[in-house]
């Protein structure tokens, strides 16, 4: 996940226009419903890899949501969010290691059938959000950043269904839980890229007093 998929060359855009907009909205609503879904699943399959991708549809979600609610705000508003983002990505980043860990210490084997099935449902659904974008490819930096963090968000995806390939064949949790890993510390990563540079911007910022 670059800095620019986890929201922070959003900030130094221009609104979006109408059309743009409808798409978000279609985005943004397919990355929380598709979060929830993953989210559920993880725990019904017992897999910390569906777990760990479903952060990256929470985290494009609030990309969105930024994108859609806050981009024509004031900056300290923009900064603001930004942190809060930052800050539940960051969290969810720890439960998903602390979750894998858990796994880990026992005998565990996830569901591989139904990781493969959801790991193909989540590749569909970012597959027509990136079509929806694709126009927007050549825009400007935050509307290719959001296309090509969604392409990349297929590779994710692709990547779960190889640690259910990996489950199923080797009849252990290890693929699970090492996608799983490398998944939260990119989380992680990114949660500390978005905070850092809300911190900074936050400072630079003079509050009136009234």
């Amino acid at each position: 996940m670059s800095s620019c998929c986890s929201g922070s060359c959003g900030s130094q855009s221009s609104p979006p226009d109408n059309r743009y907009r409808r798409v978000l909205w279609v985005a943004l609503f397919i990355n929380i419903l598709m979060f929830g879904v993953e989210l559920v699943s993880s725990m019904k399959a017992g897999s910390v890899s569906l777990l760990a991708d479903s952060m990256d549809f929470l985290g494009d979600a609030g990309n969105y949501a930024v994108s859609l609610f806050v981009l024509g705000m004031a900056t300290i508003w923009r900064s603001r969010a930004a942190y809060a983002k930052g800050v539940v990505m960051g969290v969810f980043g720890v439960l998903v290691l602390a979750r894998a860990l858990w796994i880990g210490l026992g005998s565990h084997v996830p569901a591989a059938e139904t990781m493969g099935i959801i790991s193909l449902i989540a590749f569909a659904a970012n597959g027509v959000v990136a079509l929806l974008l694709y126009a927007f490819r050549d825009g400007d930096a935050n509307m290719r950043s959001v296309w090509l963090c969604t392409r990349n968000d297929m590779i994710a995806n692709l990547a779960v269904l190889l640690a259910a390939i990996g489950v199923f064949g080797t009849k252990a949790g290890w693929p699970d839980i090492a996608v799983a890993s490398v998944m939260a510390f990119l989380g992680l990563s990114a949660a500390r890229d978005i905070i850092g540079r809300a911190r900074s911007e936050l400072a630079t910022i003079t509050v009136p007093v009234r």
